[in-house]
């Protein structure tokens, strides 16, 4: 019998994914654990691995196009089965020769005095495939209650299972996270999915409607945009990674209140640090120790000194959440975008361990086998566009984070220095924070004393 390969649940707000490109020939032999397919979440790109062995045969998708999580997208078996899911498999519970209705399962004696409830006889007709029953199961949902769509209406299968579910809970995850983020109340968004349930483009089009209203006497109109007649040298759909940062941003910028606060910081003391870490570890630990890691360490243990920098504002926004976890996330460059891995508990591992974990993650990336848990759950970020002859800059907070810190490039200058004009290494910190949380004083207490361990870095790695 075939077994189902279907797109895997890759995180908890993960409704959706692109099929990026098939990575071996529809027929060919594969193997456990071998790559059959590329597909992208508004996260990363992941490899989907064979979960058997046998021949693959491939499922009526395209590339580009756009699938549910759990669609079975293959099935592997016998090399001439072809493309043979679970749900349109042969029923197990065979209808009688010459059609008719399905045979009424053997059920315990009753009193026949009493009518039997239309529940029951209904529940003795039920039909399901073994993917259903094993997911009804584990929900603990009765599969009477579910509207067949297999076999002609008559049998449950998988799908059905989880359409039940979703509609059950009312509001799709990705809808949950996006609504937290602008602050919407999900009791006021009418749902148009299954079963009235709320989806993200209902919450899109709510924040749409929010935006349009007056807003403490302000004029809500928006005026119209009039693209010019320009031709278009190319068109590049919003999804996918890009399309969740074009979500992240905008609600980012609609949410918070943004202040930045900008300093100079003399990191002549760090670069020799660094240079001596170099020459010293990398090939003990097997890297070379950079100044992210050493960045990182720094701003872990200025947020263990100022927890209200690790901090949110909760999703009913009635109050401040500080957090016990200082989870740092590491803005990363791809080619698809930026992705920010997350490294847990930063303030409790070394400095070798840290910088093992990052590349690590950084590798992940790379090669598309990223977690999707490691890249939600961060507490506070940061971004270094050192790399690219950038001094300072205004990032985006990462919302629901209170705040983010940019990392400039080091670059010589003449500053004045223990009394004599001197040639240093220099750097420059963008602190932006959500002013709502948290004021310009304390804010700035912080980054003085992240400034402070980036000049001395002999008071944090001795």
């Amino acid at each position: 019998m075939a077994v189902d390969l279907f797109v895997p649940q890759l995180g908890q707000t993960v409704e959706e994914v692109v099929l990026i490109s098939w990575l071996v020939e529809d027929g060919a032999k594969v193997d456990f654990g071998d790559s059959v397919l590329e597909v992208e979440t508004d996260k990363a790109v992941f490899n989907v691995e064979a979960n058997a062995k046998g021949y693959v045969h491939f499922g009526p998708y395209q590339v580009g196009e756009t699938l549910p999580v759990l669609t079975v997208v293959a099935t592997i078996g016998k090399k001439d089965e072809g493309f043979l899911p679970s749900d349109q498999a042969p029923q197990v519970e065979a209808l009688p020769e010459g059609g008719g209705d399905a045979p009424a399962v053997d059920l315990p004696a009753v009193d026949e005095s009493k009518p039997e409830s239309p529940k029951a006889q209904e529940r003795e007709k039920v039909f399901a495939s073994p993917r259903a029953k094993k997911m009804a199961g584990a929900k603990q949902v009765d599969l009477s209650r579910i509207h067949p769509t297999g076999g002609e209406g008559v049998r449950v299968v998988e799908q059905d299972v989880i359409d039940y579910l979703q509609q059950k809970t009312k509001v799709t995850p990705i809808a949950s996270a996006l609504a937290a983020e602008v602050g919407l109340d999900l009791g006021q968004v009418s749902g148009t999915g299954p079963a009235g349930a709320v989806t993200r483009s209902d919450v899109e089009g709510a924040i749409r409607d929010r935006l349009s209203q007056p807003v403490s006497g302000f004029s809500a109109v928006i005026p119209d945009i009039k693209y010019p007649v320009i031709e278009v040298a190319e068109r590049t759909p919003l999804r996918g990674v890009r399309k969740r940062i074009f979500e992240r941003m905008t609600a980012s910028d609609q949410s918070t209140v943004r202040v930045t606060l900008v300093a100079e910081a003399d990191a002549t003391d760090l670069v020799r640090l660094r240079e001596k870490l170099k020459a010293d570890k990398s090939e003990q630990w097997g890297f070379t120790p950079g100044y992210n890691d050493l960045l990182a360490k720094i701003v872990a243990h200025a947020l263990s000194e100022f927890p209200y920098m690790n901090a949110r504002v909760s999703k009913d926004g009635q109050s401040i959440e500080t957090l016990a976890e200082i989870n740092l996330g590491m803005a990363v460059d791809t080619e698809r975008g930026l992705v920010v891995p997350v490294i847990r508990g930063a303030d409790t591992l070394d400095l070798q361990t840290f910088g093992q974990r990052f590349r690590k993650l950084v590798e992940e990336i790379q090669n598309g086998q990223i977690s999707p848990e490691n890249l939600t759950g961060s507490t506070f970020t940061i971004t270094n566009l050192g790399n690219f002859d950038v001094d300072a800059f205004t990032p985006v907070i990462n919302v629901p984070e209170l705040a983010i810190l940019g990392v400039g490039r080091i670059f010589d200058k003449v500053v004045p220095y223990e009394g004599e004009i001197k040639v240093r290494k220099m750097i420059t910190l963008s602190l932006v924070f959500d002013h709502r949380l948290v004021d310009g004083a304390p804010a700035a207490r912080f980054l003085q004393r992240v400034k402070e361990y980036l000049e001395y870095p002999v008071m944090i790695f001795v």
